[in-house]
Order: C-alpha cells, then structure tokens, then sequence
C-alpha cells in the first residue's frame, strides 16, 4: 500500500478554479483508476490556500497507471499557473 500527501499552496484569486479542476481530477481518478483506494482533496482549516490531496493506493503499480492516465495527464498540468508552491511525500506503512 502506498499513501500519498500532495500538498498545494494556491494563489489567493486561484482557488476557486484550483477547486474546479481537482474536483474533476477527484472524481475521474476514483471512479477510473484501478487500485485507488482513496483519493480526496481536503482544504487547511486556518489557511484556505493550502489545499491537499490525500491518496492511498493499492500499490505503486496502481499509482503508476494514475499518473499516466489521460485524466491526469489532462488536468495536472493546469494546475501549475494557480499554484504558489507543492510539495509531495509518499508512504509505505511502517509496520
């Protein structure tokens, strides 16, 4: 199993559309991507630019074929000009 934490810091004016895109993102990559087993944007509750995917998947395979998938390759790229700054971590469970 791996875990995935992609934290973005949006431009203020940006969030909205920053919001529009992910929810795109969210629901094809939960209803298309085999081995998704969660896949969700949560919103920081003191800074409302802080937005961040929380990703668990099946197997790195599984992420593998997320990040290569027409939806993905579609609408990732249109986050860059909202975004401030990223930053991502990947897990494995430690026991």
């Amino acid at each position: 199993m791996i875990k995935v934490v992609a934290e973005n810091r949006i431009k203020k004016d940006k969030i909205e559309e920053f919001l529009a895109l992910a929810s795109r993102l969210r629901e094809a990559t939960n209803t298309k991507d085999e081995g998704c087993i969660h896949y969700d944007l949560y919103q920081d509750l003191e800074d409302p630019a802080v937005l961040t995917f929380l990703e668990e998947w099946e197997s790195m395979e599984a992420l593998e074929k997320h990040i290569a998938a027409n939806h993905f390759k579609e609408i990732v790229p249109q986050f860059e000009p909202l975004v401030e700054s990223k930053a991502m971590r990947m897990y494995n469970p430690a026991f």
